[in-house]
């Protein structure tokens, strides 16, 4: 059984805790800051032994200038399906599962084939707007219907 604890207890974790907390803090800032210098110096064709003393509110500006002057590209998923980028990006997919498919162990030959087949049909007719066309049928046995019959459900 513990002794009760002061409430004052926590308070003087709480104060002695801070300048602790706080110091790891602007550690991860200046690291963060550090890598973020070491990334955008570069892209800006800088050189880092000329700018080895950058204040932080530079290495920011320098990044927020470098970041506008970016051109903006549009959202993937706002773009439509058919553009020419988009099948041709889906058709080098294709082209790579393609090759390497066959020696995958995991699946079998046969549904290797049938996966590279639906896929090459899908970038001929359009992509994944297009109507699919009825599932083959599937190997794969029905469950027995139990012995209560169809009309008998038990959870057990």
């Amino acid at each position: 059984m513990g002794l009760p604890r002061r409430v004052g207890d926590a308070a003087e974790l709480r104060k002695s805790l801070k300048p602790m907390l706080e110091k790891r803090r602007r550690a991860r800032i200046n690291q963060s800051l550090s890598q973020l210098k070491g990334l955008v110096l570069p892209l800006l064709g800088a050189e880092n032994s000329r700018y080895s003393k950058l204040e932080k509110a530079d290495i920011l500006e320098m990044t927020v200038r470098f970041l506008q002057e970016q051109p903006a590209f549009p959202c993937p998923a706002a773009a439509p399906p058919a553009s020419d980028g988009y099948l041709e990006g889906y058709q080098a997919c294709v082209a790579r599962l393609a090759r390497v498919l066959p020696s995958c162990p995991v699946l079998e030959p046969a549904v290797s084939a049938r996966l590279l087949e639906h896929l090459r049909r899908k970038s001929v007719t359009g992509g994944p707007t297009s109507p699919a066309p009825p599932p083959a049928p599937s190997p794969v046995p029905s469950p027995p219907v139990p012995p209560g019959g169809p009309g008998l459900w038990r959870p057990w």
